[in-house]
């Protein structure tokens, strides 16, 4: 079995471009295989417009969506949701920005909390 071994520093390849996994879904997925999202639906069990929702970029992918997607691409449920997290996190970096404090008292360790 394979592990993969996470810290508390581990980071994805920044020079790979953000791309939402809904894109990635339809780009290096559904048009490969000729696939449109009702067809997906009836393989996977997903509901077309939850579908249509990930392409557009409205819903994430969740744990249950990545199972499903996983097993019909022969990927890993790690992968959607790596893609997923991903994207979410650089989405929210411009926002957390906004709220760094003036000061900085250093990273937290147990003894500054």
């Amino acid at each position: 079995m394979e592990l993969i071994q996470l810290t508390p520093h581990s980071e994805v390849d920044p020079s790979q471009p953000l791309r939402a996994p809904g894109d990635i879904l339809l780009h290096a997925y559904l048009i490969p295989n000729a696939l449109n999202p009702a067809q997906l639906a009836r393989r996977t069990g997903i509901p077309s417009n939850q579908i249509k929702a990930f392409i557009a970029d409205t819903q994430p992918i969740t744990p249950k969506i990545a199972l499903r997607l996983s097993l019909t691409f022969d990927t890993t449920a790690f992968y959607w949701l790596a893609l997923q997290a991903r994207y979410d996190l650089e989405k929210a970096k411009p926002v957390i920005r906004a709220y760094r404090p003036l000061v900085d008292d250093g990273p937290l360790t147990t003894t500054n909390y």
